[in-house]
């Protein structure tokens, strides 16, 4: 089933860590995603939380893929900022391949952060959030030219 970013909001918490735990790490994709972060899954707040941050937030994330790189867009104005390393890796979640965005290098503000995505459909993945170890939350990312 491909998921779009209205469908992945609606779903539990159970239900994303299936997706992604079912889900291939695809290839690392290139390019400017739409960002939507995942909050409290499946609740009537999931989508209201969303929209307040990327409005005000994050935005989402510009790949350079020949680089390994990657900026997320942040603030209101989508300024391009939180620079994080990009790599093939084992997933903290389930130990199978992911594509990790690493910041402990590149980031003096997120350096404890560590994100793990995969594709989920043609060009959407489906994220999840660490802090040190800990996990936080998920989150989307949707291309406008889809990335297979």
């Amino acid at each position: 089933m491909s998921y779009d970013v209205p469908q992945l909001l609606n779903l539990s918490q159970a239900q994303l860590d299936e997706l992604f735990t079912s889900s291939p790490a695809g290839d690392i994709p290139d390019g400017e995603a739409k960002g939507t972060a995942i909050i409290a899954p499946g609740t009537k707040y999931t989508t209201e939380i969303a929209e307040l941050i990327n409005h005000f937030g994050w935005q989402g994330k510009n790949f350079d893929a020949a680089s390994g790189l990657l900026k997320n867009r942040i603030l209101v104005f989508g300024i391009q900022a939180i620079i994080a390393n990009v790599y093939k890796g084992p997933s903290w979640v389930d130990g199978k391949e992911c594509i990790v965005l690493d910041y402990s290098e590149t980031s003096l503000v997120a350096q404890r952060i560590r994100d793990e995505i995969r594709l989920i459909a043609p060009g959407r993945y489906l994220g999840v959030v660490f802090w040190a170890k800990n996990r936080l939350i998920n989150f989307a990312l949707q291309f406008s030219s889809p990335v297979v």
